[in-house]
Parts: structure tokens; sequence; C-alpha cells
């Protein structure tokens, strides 16, 4: 208990998982928390001053399902492991104990393991530094080597955390509570470290020892708080990883003017990877999927988070995804064999950190197999990015023919299993395996040899627990093999009462290595497997690019897929600032009314493009009828195209945006204190200080948490801020009808409305939008759609009337009030329903419209019009 009590005093932030044998065990404050978060039995062993000691452990071979258990509930783990036998322990004394170390800090930023990851997202560490008022952000994943920084100022670490959605993020400590704050916001654990590990100088030396290299130059010209950021994920790694770093890529420095900026409010209103709930189902990413790839999957998520905003970059992509759709056959034959990749990039990393095992070795070499075969059905003439993608796959013919030499077909998990490495690679292991599986036909093979040389066929090879193997034969042949020339191959061992016993240097040195041979073909297969592991490591770079290069294949064929099977077009992306959509749909809503087997979405046009001014669509109509959805859609269209996808649109001609802004939809903050007017006023004020004339911008009843008039005028000096200050390109819904005035006060600005229509007090959604303004909102028809008691909707349209009555008369809305006997005692009686036919009813009733004639129809309308006055 001194070494637990010891090595917990080095590592208190964390629960410490203490190898017992077979087990993991915890012990006092550790267990209780562990044995509550896991919902084990506590359990307990010895005394520590006079009290019990709380235990609980956990078995070896299934600790990573704990792991995973106490990672996801806030905890980090300190895996302390056997450093010795207990055998080798005892030759230090008898009571001597087994030294242990911690090899391991298991904490939410720095998970290999397969069953602790998501195949089909990053899982990424961050680090936020400040140097002399310059500050930066460095992330990695060091399941796929990915490492990037980028210059970030504090104000923008909020929007850049949203994006990345790191598991845990790297600051100083004595952190201000704001950046805590912003850290806790974005979901990420808040991992605090000594200034030391933020010095930029020493940060220089850790990544040149890192990377190998005298000089951080050829990677890129970092400022002092970049090398800041990236030398406190090197230092963090250093201490979690215990000295064995992770297979890190050379750090790439991001611009943040290279990507579409969208804050945090907007991705949550977008739902880009995930929905209003959380989960994945519903969201922009898992609607539009098709990757066949975990590397792609987590690259079109990559794209979808931060589109570019460079105009060769964008047409590259598309240029890529226009030979996929043009070549379908090509691009699904590429699909099949994409299929069969394995996960490259974290094989890779987990043989880096010595975490791999043989099935990792055999995910390298299905993988470079499948790259060879790929880059054999790609065409001469494809795009330069597909191109340059299909040069990447090509020169690992050494490699592949090594480890398809040395490993079988379907390698167990675990090296030390055993079993990995084919028959006929390696001689000694051949034999060793001969041994340990048919030592039983070799000894009776020698025993067989030994009757001939004799002529003693009653000469038998025995065994038991205390001679091991020996020759047996009967007394009367002992003196012909105790006499020249035998004597000198067999030797004596002992005498019994009917049998004589010898032994051989042969059979001697057969029995050693048949009692080994188990052993010594784990060994051999150990020894191989680190060679094979040094080979795949000392081209790490070059797997490393084959993996990127097979991602970017799979993303450019699932966006053809997606193209082809959802009939979107190719956008048109340039310079300009042109915002015409022809016919656009929101692809998850379209994707949902598949699934549920309902009425087709219905497209509409959105033309917002503008040379000099502003271009501002006012939208009026009622709720239910589809403002947010064409809100929404026309943003997530621009976000499709410039992340290098085809869009759902009959035609998009879309000018190069610069930012997307989106604040749609009602929520309140009471975590921080904030209403939900409180929270749509933040949102909105982030968007007047920061959109310029290149961003798109939705916003949904911009006013409505307030009163009336305050709500009216907020609303209508927002417009005039966009359209003045702003010039972005917007669309703006709501329910204000007096500003649809502005449409010809500002130029640019456009009054659209979604079209409904009126049935005998209903309404109807016909979800078309239209030039034009709405003359009203229908809140009353929506409100009994969703269910109101009749006597409630009955009454809402009296006080409606009056209202509407006093305003065309000029008595004002205040007048109209006092009028209204909004406490009388009799409530208005609820509508019962008529039972009786209607005079139209009755005329109809034996009408049988086949057997009219034209004639005889037109005087039934006139008739029945007649009945209705």
């Amino acid at each position: 208990m001194a070494q637990f009590l010891e090595i917990k005093e080095a590592h208190k932030d964390a629960l410490l998982f203490f190898r017992m044998g077979d087990f993991y065990e915890l012990f006092f404050d550790d267990a209780v928390a562990a044995a509550e978060a896991l919902d084990i039995a506590l359990t307990k062993r010895g005394k520590h001053l006079g009290e019990d000691i709380p235990m609980c452990g956990v078995p070896q071979h299934a600790a990573e399902n704990y792991l995973l258990t106490l990672i996801r509930k806030g905890f980090r783990v300190a895996v302390c492991e056997q450093m010795e036998s207990p055998a080798e322990a005892k030759k230090r004394g008898s009571k001597s104990v087994v030294r242990r170390e911690v090899v391991r800090l298991v904490t939410p930023g720095t998970l290999t393991e397969e069953s602790l990851l998501e195949a089909r997202r990053h899982n990424y560490l961050a680090a936020f530094a400040e140097v002399r008022g310059e500050s930066a952000l460095a992330w990695v994943d060091i399941s796929t080597g990915a490492f990037r920084v980028m210059p970030c100022p504090k104000v923008r670490l909020a929007p850049e955390l949203a994006r990345l959605t790191p598991r845990e993020v790297v600051v100083v400590d004595r952190v201000e509570g704001d950046l805590a704050e912003l850290v806790s916001e974005s979901g990420a654990s808040l991992t605090p470290l000594s200034p030391a590990s933020f010095d930029s100088t020493n940060a220089t030396g850790r990544l040149t020892g890192l990377f190998k290299v005298d000089s951080l130059d050829a990677f890129g010209n970092f400022s002092r708080a970049e090398l800041s950021a990236m030398g406190a994920i090197v230092d963090y790694l250093d201490i979690t990883q215990k000295g064995r770093l992770p297979l890190l890529r050379p750090p790439m420095r991001e611009q943040p003017a290279g990507n579409v900026q969208i804050d945090a409010a907007t991705r949550r209103n977008l739902e880009l990877t995930a929905s209003l709930t959380g989960g994945r189902e519903g969201s922009l990413l898992a609607a539009i999927d098709r990757t066949v790839t975990a590397a792609g999957a987590r690259l079109l998520e990559r794209r979808i988070s931060a589109p570019s905003r460079t105009l060769n970059t964008i047409k590259a992509r598309l240029d890529s995804v226009r030979f996929a759709v043009e070549q379908s056959r090509i691009s699904a034959d590429l699909r099949d064999a994409l299929r069969k990749v394995p996960d490259i990039d974290r094989a890779l990393s987990r043989l880096g950190l010595d975490r791999g095992g043989p099935r990792d070795l055999a995910a390298i070499r299905n993988g470079l197999e499948q790259a060879g075969t790929i880059a054999q059905d790609m065409p001469d003439d494809v795009p330069p990015l597909l191109a340059d993608a299909a040069k990447a796959l090509i020169g690992h013919d050494a490699l592949l023919d090594l480890l398809d030499h040395a490993l079988i077909a379907e390698p167990p998990l675990l090296a030390r299993d055993g079993g990995y490495i084919a028959p006929g690679y390696d001689g000694e292991l051949d034999e060793s395996r001969t041994l340990r599986d048919e030592g039983r036909s070799v000894i009776a093979g020698m025993q067989a040899e030994y009757s001939a040389m004799t002529g003693v066929q009653s000469l038998k090879i025995k065994h038991n627990n205390v001679l091991g193997y020996f020759i047996e034969t009967t007394a009367k042949h002992a003196d012909m093999m105790l006499s020249a020339p035998l004597s000198e191959t067999f030797i004596h061992r002992q005498t019994t009462a009917n049998a004589v016993r010898f032994t051989t240097v042969e059979l001697s040195e057969l029995e050693t290595k048949i009692l080994n041979a188990g052993n010594r073909a784990l060994e051999i297969e150990k020894r191989i497997f680190e060679t094979l592991r040094h080979a795949v490591m000392d081209q790490a770079a070059q797997i490393g690019q084959a993996a990127s290069a097979l991602a970017e294949i799979d993303l450019a064929t699932s966006f053809a897929d997606l193209a082809i099977g959802e009939n979107w077009c190719a956008p048109v992306v340039d310079d300009s600032r042109a915002f015409d959509i022809k016919g656009g749909r929101h692809p998850v809503v379209e994707n949902a009314l598949r699934k549920q087997g309902g009425a087709p979405f219905i497209a509409n046009d959105c033309d917002l493009s503008a040379d000099q001014e502003a271009a501002i669509w006012l939208l009026t109509g009622p709720n239910m009828s589809g403002k947010s959805t064409f809100l929404r859609q026309n943003a997530l269209i621009a976000l499709l195209a410039q992340a290098g996808s085809y869009v759902p649109a009959a035609s998009a001609h879309i000018g190069l945006v610069s930012q997307i802004f989106s604040r749609v939809g009602a929520s309140d903050d009471l975590a921080r204190g904030r209403s939900t007017f409180m929270v749509e006023m933040v949102e909105t004020a982030a968007i007047l200080n920061q959109a310029d004339d290149r961003a798109i911008v939705i916003l949904d009843e911009i006013g409505r948490g307030t009163a009336t008039y305050d709500g009216l005028s907020i609303a209508w000096a927002t417009l005039e801020h966009l359209h003045g200050v702003n010039r972005a390109r917007a669309l703006f819904a709501t329910h204000y009808h007096e500003m649809t005035t502005l449409a010809g006060q500002l130029d640019g600005v456009e009054n659209a409305t979604v079209a409904v229509r009126e049935w005998e007090g209903d309404v109807i959604f016909l979800h078309e939008v239209q030039k034009g303004a709405a003359d009203r909102s229908y809140g009353v028809q929506v409100a009994k759609l969703a269910g109101l008691p009749d006597t409630v909707v009955a009454r809402a349209r009296v006080v409606l009337d009056a209202l509407e009555k006093g305003e065309r008369d000029g008595g004002g809305q205040k007048a109209v009030i006092d009028d209204l006997p909004l406490f009388a005692a009799t409530p208005a009686p609820a509508p019962v329903a008529s039972t009786k036919p209607s005079a139209v009813e009755d005329a109809l009733q034996d009408t049988h419209p086949d057997e009219l004639t034209p004639r005889e129809a037109l005087d039934l309308v006139y008739r029945l019009k007649g009945l209705l006055e």
C-alpha cells in the first residue's frame, strides 16, 4: 500500500489504475469515485491508520470499456503497470514488491484505442496560448497524427472551438475566468499547465526534437504565440504518454481568412454536424454523408465545418466532383475498392505509440494493397486534385511485399497471442512451431531412429515430471547399451526393478527445445513484429500521404454519388457578389420528408445578387409556412458550394461568401442568467459587429422577445444597419408587417412572402416563396391547427378583429384595448358544428358530374353561386 500511496501522490488529479495481476485495482477515494461511476461493487482490503481501505477493481482484459465510461464522465486515469514479474522481484529479496510505474495518463484528448474513439470523427486536443498581445490556437489528433496551428485572437476562440469541437483544451494555469467559460461552453475538458509548458523558446527545441530537424523554417514561419501553443501540446503529450510521443505529422499553419467564418450560434442554428438535440441524426452531416471510409468521413466533417473561401481551392474540389459525376461507372468502381480500405491513419498512430498489434500491421498492408488497386483504376485524364491523390497511392511495393509475406490473412488482435507470422517466413520460427505443435511426432521419430541403431524393438522414449524425457529399455538389453560403442551415445540415468533408463545429448537438447518451443515461438514473433513495425514507421510519412489521398478520393466520389442520387447541381462559384439560387431545397428537410413518405419538398428561388448595394429580402408570412426552412436552406447551399460539393438546387450562382451568420429560433441560457431575448440580442449584436459585405446573413423574428413597439424598432434599426453599414446579402424574416415599407425606401431591399390560402377559416400552407408582402400573419389559424380549445380560438378572433378595426379607424391600440370586454363574466360560447346539410350540399347530392354536358355544368355553377348569396 505504501507503493500505491507514493505513486498516487504524483498523480493526485487522476484515478490510479493499479495493476495487480489480472486486475486493475483502485483504493481509498479513487475506489469510492470509480465504484459509483462504474456501478461496480465497493469492497475493502486491509487497514490504513486504523481504518478500512476502500477498494474496487476491474479485469485487465476488459479495462478499455471501463476507461471509456470514466473518460465520458469527466475523469482522468493514470494507468500503473507491473514492470516486472513476481519471480523477477523475488530475485531482489523474498519480500521485494513488484516494481510498478505509471505508463500512461488517459485523458479525453489523448485517446488512441479503437474502442474508445468514434471512427468517423476526429478526437482533438487543443492548446490556446497568449504571448505579448498575440494569441494562437494549436490542435492535434494523436489518433491520426494531424497537427495544425493558427493565429487566433481571443475574440475568435469561441467560433474556432465550435468548429473543431475538441475533447480537451490545454491552457496556462491561473487561467482567467472568461477563458475557462469559453472552453466550458464548447463542451471540452479544461486542462491547466504550468507557464513553463508554454515557453516559446523551449517550444522550439521540443518541436525540432520531435520532428528531428534543425529548424522549423521548412514547416512555416510561426509566431511566438503559435510556437507556445504547439510547444504546450507536445509537452502535454510527453507528460501523458510518459515520454513515448505519438507519430505526428509536421504542423500546418492555417490562415483564418482561408475558411468561411461561422460562429457557434450559426453552427447550432444550421445544425451542421449535430442537431439541436445534440445527436448526429437530423444534422446536415448525417443527411449528406455517403463516404465509405472512416478517413473520408472525418474529411467530410472538416470540410463542412470549415468551407474554403479560396476560389482556386473551391474550383479544384468541384472539378473532382464533376469528374466523378461524369464518369459514374469509374466512380462506382472506386467506391467499391474504397469500401475495403481500413483506417490507415489510426493504425499508423497506434503503431507509432507502440500500442498497435498485428491487426494494425494488417490494416497498413490491406490499405496499401487497395491503394495500388485504386491507382490502377484511376484514368490518366483526371482533374489535378485527383491526379495528385493518385500519385500518393503508389510507390509502396517493397513494404507491401514485406507485410504480405510476413503476415497471415487474418491476424489476431494482440501480439502476445502469437500466430500472426505466416508459415515459411522465418525458419527458426517454423522449427519452434513444429516442436510446439508436433513434439510427440518428433519424439516418435527419434525413438524409431534409436531402435534401429540398437536393434532393440522394445526401446521407448517416455516422460515424467522428475526426469523429463528419457529412453527406457528392459534390463536384458541394458548391458548392450552400456557397452561400447553405444555407451558413447546413451548415458545412464536410472535403474528400476524392471527397466533401465538412459538419455542422450540429442534428447536433452530436444527436450529443452520442446519445453521452450511455445515461449520461443512467441519471442520470435515479437521480434519479427518489431522489425515490421519499424519498417512501417520508416515510411510513415508516405503512408500518411496515401491515407490522405484515399480520403480525398472517397470524399469526391461520395459527393458525386450524393449529387446523382439527389439530383443536385454543380454550383458556379466566382468572385462576384452574386447569389442566385433557382429551385433551392433544404437537404435535411427533403431527406426527412422522403423517409416519412410525405409530400415532396417545394423548391424555391432566391436572388440576392448585388453589385454595389446590399441585397436583402424582407420575408413575411405565417408561422409554419416554411420561412425558417427557406432561410436555412440558402445558407446551407452557400456552405455546401464552398465546401466543394454540388448543391440541392436546379442552378446556383454564388459569389464568394466570407461569413455565414444565422439568428434563427429562440432559446434561453439560464446557466449564464440570460433570457431568450437577451440571447437573441447578443447573437444579433455579434452579427452586426462582424458581418462584412461578403457575408450571408439570415435573421428570423428579430425583436419578438420584447414589447411590440420595442421589438419593431429594434428589427427596423437592425435591417437599416445591415443595409447601410454591413452591406451584406441577407434574408430577414419578420412578422412586423410595418417593415415592408422599407422596400420602397432602401435600395436593394425587396419584399417576399410565403404563399398561403384560406379555406373555411383554416390556413393552407403552400410553402412557395413569392415576391410581395403578406397582409397578415394568420396566427389565429395556426393556433387552431395547434389544437387550442375552440373557445380560445373564437375569443382570439374577436380580440383580433377589434384591434384591427381600431387601427383602421385610427383610434389606436390603447383605445381599442380599453373598450374590449376582456374580463366579461360570460365567455364566448364554443362554436357548434352544424349538422343540417347546407343548400349547396342538397343541390350537389343528386348531381353526377360525369353525366353533365358543358352547358349543364356551367348552369350548375351559376345556380350554386346563387345559393351562396
